[in-house]
């Protein structure tokens, strides 16, 4: 190895000391803990404000979806200031967009104004955006033998907004009589002001030269079915999660339950989500990131079938349970083979690239989801997720398959993109595919 190409490869293989790792995973996992509060407000209010606000019933559900429209429109944005100038100074503006989505939220409700209202949820779907972010800058700032842990130990930071959250709207929703939530919004722009403080701590290595290089053009990235297998079971699983979780607030208000009902069963949705993260990381280095992938989308599927049961609460909450923690199982293993499909040089921007295509997709879902839950009702809702749930399905297979395409190209004496599954070689193999990329 020349001198040059060993500079590059210590470039691409820089990370942070250990003391530094420690205190950027605990920083992140707060931070996602107080910032997932903003998706689980937004969730919790979007539907009833939107049908206090809007204009007609059929739009009660359109600030939600313009949520997802701001996490679809920023990701690619976010992700080249990243690259560019680092993932800190992402983290911030993001944070900032929060600030200014409780603010204006709070106005809307204070003058009745539902346009104003989906501006609001816009720049909360920015904020939201950036705070998935954190997972990926978790994993990218340590050893790859210790991406997976890295990545589910942030997200499960999200189990304290599971709690944060509806508790912030049951508390604050009926402060300011009239205007129900206004108290809840501003409370919400506090919230996003002390995460923007501790991510101040966050100490990340400067973008390299190789980075801002960019690496192989994303067309070949992408064409990877091992890619195109994971953007497909993350977009799916956030897609049905949102499908789901965006109508069933208003369904349960339209079948009589109660708004602190409704609140209870968000709550434990979001637990749901975030709680099995302690462990997600360590079932994915043990059984693969495919299988767990494979295992959280049978479990949205259960949501839907206990959903066609009844419209009992219980029906509601179990559906929202085990919805929220097949998310987990179908995200967090779909982010863990993307961590797969890319070298180190190429990851801000395959990892935007991602994440653009699955809020693509979960737009799409919660524009459908409310038109659908005013014509044809929950029952529809809940049956129409099974068809994404099979192609999604059939892709993961199809992939798990491959076995040519369990890592991505790599140049001679690249390290693996993630070490989970190079981990799980026996030696004389390991060998042999080191024998094959030289």
């Amino acid at each position: 190895m020349t001198q040059s190409s060993a500079s590059m490869q210590h470039e691409r293989s820089v990370v942070p000391p250990e003391g530094a790792q420690r205190s950027n995973i605990w920083r992140l996992t707060v931070a996602q803990a107080l910032a997932g509060a903003n998706s689980v407000v937004v969730y919790a209010t979007g539907s009833i404000v939107g049908n206090m606000l809007a204009p007609t019933p059929m739009l009660a559900t359109l600030p939600i979806s313009i949520f997802v429209v701001g996490m679809a429109a920023c990701t690619l944005p976010i992700g080249a200031v990243a690259r560019r100038h680092g993932r800190r100074t992402a983290f911030l503006l993001g944070t900032g967009a929060g600030v200014l989505t409780g603010l204006l939220a709070m106005l809307a409700v204070m003058m009745e104004g539902f346009w104003l209202f989906c501006l609001a949820t816009f720049f909360g779907g920015v904020y939201a955006a950036v705070v998935l972010s954190f997972r990926f800058a978790a994993a990218d700032g340590v050893e790859p033998k210790r991406r997976a842990r890295a990545l589910s130990l942030v997200m499960a930071g999200g189990v304290a907004a599971g709690v944060v959250g509806p508790q912030l709207v049951t508390w604050t929703m009926n402060v300011w009589p009239p205007h129900m939530f206004a108290a809840t919004f501003v409370a919400q722009a506090v919230v996003a002001a002390v995460s923007a403080f501790i991510l101040l701590g966050v100490r990340l290595p400067k973008p390299t030269a190789a980075e801002l290089a960019g690496g192989r053009p994303l067309a070949a990235i992408a064409l990877q079915p091992r890619f195109i297998s994971a953007v497909i079971a993350g977009a799916v699983s956030y897609m049905l999660m949102n499908f789901l979780m965006t109508a069933a607030p208003l369904a349960m208000h339209l079948c009589g339950h109660s708004q602190e009902s409704a609140n209870l069963g968000l709550q434990w949705h979001v637990i749901a989500m975030y709680a099995p993260s302690f462990f997600t990381g360590s079932l994915i280095s043990r059984f693969g990131a495919g299988r767990v992938a494979t295992t959280g989308l049978i479990m949205i599927g259960a949501s839907a079938a206990v959903g066609l049961g009844g419209i009992d609460v219980t029906h509601f909450w179990w559906a929202l349970v085990l919805l929220g923690a097949g998310w987990n199982f179908g995200f967090l293993g779909a982010s863990a083979l993307v961590l797969e499909c890319h070298r180190p040089e190429e990851k801000t921007r395959v990892q935007a690239l991602n994440d653009f295509i699955v809020f693509g997709l979960m737009a799409i879902g919660s524009f459908s989801s409310g038109g659908l839950l005013s014509s044809y009702g929950w029952d529809t809702v809940l049956r129409v997720s099974f068809i994404p749930l099979a192609l999604s399905l059939g892709a993961l297979a199809f992939a798990m398959r491959r076995k040519a395409h369990y890592f991505p190209d790599r140049r001679p004496g690249d390290a693996p993109a993630s070490g989970m599954l190079e981990s799980r070689l026996p030696a004389n193999k390991k060998a042999s595919r080191h024998r094959r990329d030289a």
